[in-house]
């Protein structure tokens, strides 16, 4: 039925649209039209036929716009799908854009316009630096903030593992009031990671009811996604108590069921979500389409009680009389996620010959066992690490959730630079693309939904995610039967195919496989 409405009032707006324009003395002019795609309008409704018209960075028309308008570009969608450009949710893009990746070409490739920064609790307390940095030299996406719970922890307290002091607290609550005051769009936890898993949930509580004051969202990578300390099904119920005690609409991040022993517990994870929301509770998920995770091998393998006060501690503890039991740890966790052939480095600042490699591939070569060689890599350096380790049950049955929205969890990295994971390059393609296209896992409206109204519903911006009248004009043009990504494990850092066009707040940003030379995003703020 809700399909059915959303379709009969899109063809009534195009034939008011039409109509008007049609009653008008002379030939209108717009900054753009997009003729004959076949528009999905991001409700999840069917695609209808028509044209669109731009002016002034907004929706103008939507409908069969007279051949007698005018515009100073026109784009044939014929044969073509015209959906609202898509919103990444948990975007790791940040730097790249205040780099050398200011273009956003990677991400305009797969029809993405917007990413929202600053998810797992990290990033820079101070957004309006971060926003300046941007600011400065343009970026060619529009970008949303989180306020990072990790890194105002470790501002205020450090990376020590105890409760915060009642003076703590309230310097924590004072600097996630002046970020969402900002415009932040709420607060992001990474309480899987350090410094974050040294919070209580009463703490993440009093920090999301901060932002809950100013209509924020919590978004959480959360406390355990398979069963290294609370287990993945108890780590999904705390963000449903942090809803409930905070009064927040909540996300649950990149959600998974991560490694062998946790595979099919996606069945109970939907289960607890559908009952809060039967709950009257605002609890959403979002998910990126690979079988594979990515992180760091210290996050991966080493156990947060060993991180407590930086580095230095680690590594002392490591080589002290913590070692054994440390060592011990470390082989445990690589087998949750199934073992050292499942490990891949895929940046090693010492040593990038690794990159590409498994971590059973390099024990073997230099004749030492895994856990051996994580050691010394650790003494060395961090090494960036992509994890196989998920079941593509779980990932189906978790993009079939109406509350599921789509992210990337990718960094934006140039060509060359290491092998990260090629969610980054590849995310949002490869929904359309695998489990739309060619698997029939979900259809290409509802795929489109969980693209662009559902995030932009979610988080407040009122006027994207949406192609109607007086929309912002953030739109992709794009081919469903070749729509593609083209980056892999190995070749990471390939742009996705099958992007036509992609406009940016009304500015024409991508076309015939390259950014244009405007960089019209912005920062945008929910509508509160």
């Amino acid at each position: 039925m809700r399909r059915t409405t959303v379709c009969f009032i899109a063809a009534g707006v195009a034939v008011l649209t039409t109509s008007a324009l049609a009653s008008r003395q002379r030939p209108e002019t717009f900054d753009i039209i997009i003729r004959g795609g076949a528009i999905l309008d991001g409700t999840g409704a069917a695609a209808v036929q028509g044209d669109i018209a731009v002016l002034d960075g907004r929706i103008v028309a939507v409908g069969a716009i007279p051949a007698t308008a005018n515009a100073a570009r026109t784009i044939d969608a014929t044969g073509a799908t015209v959906a609202p450009g898509f919103i990444d949710v948990h975007s790791h893009a940040a730097e790249g854009l205040a780099g050398r990746m200011a273009d956003a070409m990677p991400l305009l490739a797969q029809g993405v316009t917007t990413v929202f920064v600053n998810p797992d609790g990290g990033g820079p307390v101070d957004l309006a630096a971060q926003r300046q940095a941007m600011e400065t030299k343009g970026v060619g996406v529009n970008v949303g903030q989180f306020v990072p719970q990790g890194s105002i922890r470790e501002k205020v307290i450090g990376l020590a593992d105890r409760p915060p002091t009642g003076a703590e607290l309230s310097r924590m609550e004072q600097l996630v009031d002046e970020a969402m005051k900002s415009g932040a769009l709420g607060l992001s936890t990474g309480l899987y990671y350090t410094p974050g898993s040294f919070a209580k949930t009463d703490e993440i509580v009093a920090l999301a009811k901060v932002a809950a004051r100013s209509g924020g969202v919590y978004s959480s990578h959360i406390r355990d996604e398979a069963d290294y300390s609370i287990g993945v099904v108890a780590a999904v119920d705390e963000v449903i108590r942090i809803a409930a005690d905070a009064r927040i609409r909540a996300v649950v991040s990149h959600m998974k069921a991560l490694g062998p022993a946790n595979w099919g517990k996606s069945a109970e994870l939907v289960e607890h979500i559908e009952r809060a929301r039967a709950n009257g509770l605002d609890v959403f998920a979002d998910q990126y389409a690979y079988e594979a995770s990515g992180t760091s091998v210290v996050a991966a393998l080493v156990p947060r009680w060993a991180e407590a006060g930086g580095r230095t501690a680690m590594l002392q503890r490591l080589d002290g009389t913590d070692g054994p039991r440390l060592r011990a740890a470390i082989a445990e966790n690589m087998a949750r996620r199934g073992g050292a052939d499942t490990l891949v480095v895929s940046d090693y600042a010492p040593d990038h010959s690794l990159e590409g490699q498994s971590l059973a591939a390099i024990a073997t070569a230099r004749s030492t066992l895994p856990v051996d060689l994580v050691v010394s890599l650790i003494h060395r350096a961090d090494a960036a690490l992509i994890s196989f380790n998920m079941s593509d049950d779980d990932i189906i049955r978790i993009m079939r959730q109406p509350w599921t929205m789509t992210c990337s969890d990718g960094d934006l990295t140039p060509p060359g630079q290491g092998k990260p994971h090629p969610r980054g390059y590849g995310a949002f393609a490869r929904k359309l693309a695998v489990y739309v296209r060619d698997r029939h896992v979900i259809d290409l409206p509802e795929a489109v939904r969980s693209m662009t109204s559902l995030p932009a519903a979610v988080f407040g911006l009122r006027d994207r995610g949406v192609i109607r009248t007086a929309a912002i004009a953030d739109m992709v043009v794009f081919d469903p039967a070749r729509v593609q990504d083209r980056a892999t494990y190995q070749d990471p850092q390939q742009p996705a195919a099958g992007v036509k066009a992609v406009l940016v707040n009304g500015v024409l940003a991508f076309e015939n496989g390259a950014a244009t030379s405007v960089r019209a995003g912005e920062f945008v703020r929910p509508e509160r």
